[in-house]
């Protein structure tokens, strides 16, 4: 079995099952770190399109730059749900942003995936992006759902189980981890709630942000 077709049986590239949400730390922090190394899988009619997270930012209880901060809306109720369930935003009118939900039911709270390394459907993610270059298919959180086609008909999935999107366990110890203030926000700007892959190209922000 090639490796796309193991993602088409929902299985990550070494034929593992998504992430059970037992797995998930049920702490957003923790998560937050937890998600760097995994993979995300796009199941999309032409074939499948998948990466490996790099980069991610924490939105912890309680947090100002937070969509939970002043309690569940229509808009942000998926931000809710138990631990593991995709929250899709429409930022600035233009890009959707992914999160992944990280809490007990009931508590809004989210994980932010910012920036993969593209591994499988790359001409896929090409051709949703518009360009070739590897290095900025992803890098980015807007970016990143532009080439997997992820909007908010998406909010709400179940990232825990096959379908359309859903998380997987990665192929490797993912190395160090690095921390930083959290990019593009005001409020609480300066928590150290941004995680990403030391000396990863695919990682996303300043240079000076990218040395802690």
């Amino acid at each position: 079995m090639g490796r796309t077709d193991a993602l088409k049986r929902g299985r990550d590239k070494d034929g593992q099952p998504p992430l059970a949400r037992s797995e998930l730390p049920t702490d957003t922090v923790s998560l937050a770190r937890y998600l760097i190394g995994k993979i995300l899988v796009r199941e999309l009619p032409e074939g499948v399109a998948s990466g490996r997270i790099v980069e991610t930012e924490a939105y912890v209880v309680g947090d100002a730059a937070g969509h939970a901060y002043r309690g569940m809306t229509g808009r942000n109720r998926s931000l809710f749900l138990e631990p593991g369930h995709a929250y899709v935003y429409l930022a600035y009118g233009s890009s959707c942003m992914l999160n992944v939900s990280s809490e007990m039911p009931g508590i809004g709270a989210g994980v932010l995936i910012r920036a993969f390394e593209p591994l499988e459907g790359i001409p896929i993610m090409q051709l949703n992006r518009g360009i070739e270059r590897l290095r900025d298919l992803a890098r980015g959180p807007g970016r990143l759902t532009a080439a997997l086609r992820v909007d908010r008909r998406l909010d709400g999935l179940d990232l825990c189980r096959e379908g359309p999107l859903w998380l997987g366990s990665g192929d490797h110890e993912p190395g160090e981890i690095g921390q930083s203030i959290r990019i593009g926000i005001t409020q609480d700007a300066s928590r150290l709630l941004r995680f990403y892959l030391r000396d990863s190209p695919f990682v996303s922000g300043p240079r000076s942000l990218n040395v802690r």
